[in-house]
């Protein structure tokens, strides 16, 4: 059974009147699976050129790799708007659309074959590769934004991380001022510790003797946070490592920092144009990921719609003459929609046996050979119908 989380994209033979049909079909599934008409309608399959036989067994075996590339890219361009737009359900509806229509509206409202950008004229083979250029292109390009934010988001969050962090790690551009240093002096310096909030007793007590040449009663605390306190200290500039190794013996962080004026005002230059350029970034992507959506899923939709005719040829044969229909279940109808779809179909059955039309005009001494060859299209799952799914994962 297809999947409940998914919508149904089917084909079957066009026996009689299309229209017919789905005036049958929809009041049954309304009836015996309480399923809403708007969530059921007809999906136009253009009769492509069919080529050969073998040229379409071929095709069939590389459409299910293509069918994968493309629901991931989709799934991708989803994933990015998600995290966009920090996981907000609401937003998130307003980006996944689909020229500007939600995607029930796009599969159930009258979708056509794109005959202006696709024509049906050209081989299958064709058309398949063009449309997987025009996914590729549309990979690659989210990719290579995507990376571009992703660097840039990372440096702006470890500035800011810098920026509001504990004592021990954060900027000190913010907090320090030229008061608080000693500036231009040929034998003294200030030195910054941040020290563990447990240990600031014994710093009062102890930093004097850290080292010779401390400057007694020099120590002035700046700031303090939940963890650590910040404190300055002068000391002459000969002992400079020695107090560093001491400081780092009794667990006090030394901070490395030198007051300049010219260097603090840059780091805050270096933070605002991150911030700038992440913001910029982020309406770029966005917009590129809204716009790649639309694109993507119309790009999976066509390409459903060739693996319904490639395999309705393959197991229905010529004419190519199909309709398909588009069918929304709920996860509770799911299988009463399915039940009521194969009573419905049950008179395809003797034209559904996939082994027997694949093996169709091959000599018998070949025919072993041949289902071998094609074995994994026979293993995958068949119905009286045909049947792909669009799985709402994507949107």
């Amino acid at each position: 059974m297809p999947s409940d989380q998914s919508t149904w994209l089917i084909s079957v033979p066009l026996d009689g009147d299309s229209e017919g049909l789905l005036q049958e079909l929809a009041p049954k599934l309304a009836q015996q699976a309480k399923l809403p008409v708007q969530d059921i309608a007809q999906l136009p399959i253009p009769s492509f050129k069919t080529g050969t036989f073998d040229s379409l067994f071929t095709l069939s075996e590389d459409l299910p790799k293509q069918d994968a590339f493309f629901t991931a890219t989709v799934a991708k361009t989803v994933d990015t708007l998600r995290n966009l737009l920090n996981n907000d359900p609401s937003k998130l509806g307003q980006h996944v659309l689909v020229d500007e229509r939600n995607v029930d509206s796009y599969i159930l409202g009258g979708w056509k074959w794109n005959e202006g950008r696709y024509p049906v004229q050209r081989s299958l083979r064709d058309l398949v590769d063009g449309l997987n250029s025009e996914m590729t292109s549309i990979d690659n390009a989210l990719k290579t934004k995507l990376t571009n934010y992703n660097l840039v988001k990372g440096s702006l969050t470890q500035m800011q991380r810098k920026k509001n962090g504990n004592l021990s790690v954060r900027s000190l551009a913010d907090i320090v001022t030229q008061d608080d240093f000693v500036l231009d002096s040929e034998y003294l310096e200030t030195v910054l510790v941040a020290v563990p909030k447990n240990l600031v007793k014994e710093w009062n007590g102890s930093y004097e003797r850290l080292s010779s040449m401390v400057v007694p009663r020099s120590a002035k605390e700046l700031l303090s946070d939940d963890e650590f306190a910040l404190f300055s200290v002068v000391i002459f500039k000969r002992i400079h490592d020695d107090f560093l190794q001491k400081c780092r013996e009794r667990k006090f962080i030394v901070r490395d920092f030198v007051y300049s004026e010219e260097e603090i005002e840059k780091e805050k230059q270096e933070l605002e144009t991150a911030n700038t350029t992440e913001k910029e970034l982020w309406t770029e992507l966005l917009r590129l990921t809204r716009t790649n959506f639309s694109e993507a899923f119309q790009l999976l939709v066509h390409l459903k719609i060739v693996r319904l005719f490639v395999e309705s040829v393959l197991r229905y044969g010529l004419p190519p003459n199909y309709i398909g229909i588009a069918v929304k279940p709920t996860p509770k109808s799911a299988k009463k929609v399915f039940e009521t779809l194969q009573r419905q179909f049950t008179y395809l059955r003797s034209r559904s046996n996939p082994e027997q039309k694949r093996a169709a005009g091959k000599p018998a001494a070949n025919q072993e050979d041949f289902l071998g060859e094609y074995q994994n299209i026979l293993d995958q799952e068949f119905f009286d119908f045909v049947l792909y799914e669009v799985p709402w994962v994507v949107y």
